[in-house]
């Protein structure tokens, strides 16, 4: 540690010598200016309080100045640098822009994927997606090794399938711009725009290199949607854990069971996670009474994230996951398992345990932080591992459909159906 204790006891004998020869100098005054028999004595209880006054305020003087020379080490670098730019840039430095960036490069410096420091427009729109609201043409996408996007899937009636985009398409530029060298967040930006304007987008497809032109639209995301399939076994996709998800849920899930549905299947493949508020409403009907889920922070101490109530489901129920099954999705299928309820199949999920929480800032932007990892009461935590499965079964070669659910086309599907038949 830096040289504090220097700055917190030289100040002490010097302070304590003053003050003895001024309060000497005091008693003398008043012994002179008053009679002689009625002088008063400095008690020595009032010199000692004194001292202990002083020695306070010396150690706060030394941890103040300790402090402020801590600071200043800390940050003197980043001073300099803004001095010497600001003294030598060609042309004005946009305070504003730089201060902007500079935020944006603290956090990165934590070499977190998950931290990040976002402007106000940014934070208005992360708002507005957590939400389930966007604007955007309607698809849900993932980054390919090339830093491409790839069509997941297309949502119903969205400007994107009215535009002719399939799912498997590869998103290559956007208004003649690289995606790849613009980044997954910064592809996404451009791509999302305002509503009512028009963006050009370049796909490939088997080979072939099209050019679309697609509509920006307000749009109500769908994250969760279902259907029954034969033998009466209820399917539930759940593509993202938003805040308009639990609603979409419970109405699927409601409708399956007044339908007379005997199995339940959770098909969590592909889906990246999202908001823990949204998943413990989820898991809420399925799982008996009690605490669920666990946060623990640096400094050891848990917090309950995920309880439930009393009423919980008695039907057998599947999950089918996959490499992309992460965060609050996995979280999902570990305590389905962990209590249970669920058996898994698929791959192995991507292995994301840890949790963010964002916080606004003064400047309208927001930071979003890791602050702790998380794990079902029953289970240890998965981050860097993943979950594996109960049952591994490959992929196929098709890619899956999510919205016509196949099981002669999907052998994980398949796998799921016999699993919740044999229970």
């Amino acid at each position: 540690m830096k040289k504090a204790g220097v700055c917190v006891c030289s100040p002490l004998p010097f302070l304590e010598e003053r003050i003895v020869g001024y309060m000497r100098k005091q008693s003398d005054a008043m012994q002179e200016d008053m009679p002689k028999e009625k002088t008063v004595p400095v008690r020595k209880s009032t010199l000692i309080l004194l001292f202990c006054l002083c020695g306070v305020l010396a150690v706060g003087t030394g941890l103040g100045i300790y402090r402020n020379y801590a600071g200043n080490t800390e940050y003197r670098e980043l001073r300099q640098l803004a001095a010497t730019v600001k003294q030598n840039y060609y042309t004005d430095v946009d305070d504003e822009a730089v201060m902007q960036g500079a935020m944006k490069g603290y956090v990165a410096g934590l070499d977190d994927p998950y931290s990040q420091y976002m402007t106000s427009e940014e934070y208005q729109a992360y708002q507005t997606e957590e939400a389930g609201q966007t604007v955007g043409i309607g698809v849900t996408v993932t980054q390919t090794d090339e830093g491409y996007l790839q069509v997941e899937e297309v949502n119903a009636d969205s400007p994107a399938e009215k535009a002719g985009m399939q799912q498997g398409d590869i998103l290559t530029k956007v208004e003649g711009e690289d995606l790849a060298e613009l980044g997954y967040a910064g592809a996404l930006s451009k791509i999302r725009g305002e509503a009512g304007t028009t963006v050009q987008l370049t796909i490939q497809r088997n080979g072939d290199t099209l050019e679309l032109d697609v509509e920006r639209q307000n749009i109500e995301v769908t994250t969760a949607e279902g259907q029954m399939l034969d033998g009466q076994i209820g399917y539930i996709r759940i593509s993202s854990f938003k805040g308009n998800t639990p609603e979409q849920f419970q109405a699927i899930y409601d409708r399956l069971v007044q339908d007379g549905a005997k199995a339940l299947i959770f098909d969590l493949r592909d889906d990246g996670g999202g908001l823990v508020s949204a998943l413990e409403k989820i898991l809420d009907p399925l799982l008996p009474e009690g605490e669920i889920a666990i946060a623990t922070y640096r400094d050891g101490t848990t917090k309950t994230l995920v309880e439930s109530d009393a009423t919980e489901c008695s039907l057998p129920m599947t999950v089918i996951v996959n490499g992309n099954t992460a965060s609050a999705a996995e979280l999902f299928t570990a305590s389905l398992r962990d209590f249970g309820k669920a058996s898994v199949v698929g791959t192995q999920t991507f292995g994301k345990g840890i949790m963010q929480v964002t916080q606004s800032m003064p400047s309208g932007g927001a930071l979003t932080l890791t602050v702790a990892t998380y794990q079902t009461t029953k289970g240890e935590c998965y981050h860097k591992v993943g979950i594996k499965p109960d049952e591994i079964v490959e992929a196929g070669e098709d890619a899956v459909d999510y919205s016509d659910p196949n099981p002669e086309k999907d052998p994980q599907l398949k796998k799921a159906i016999e699993m919740v038949q044999a229970k």
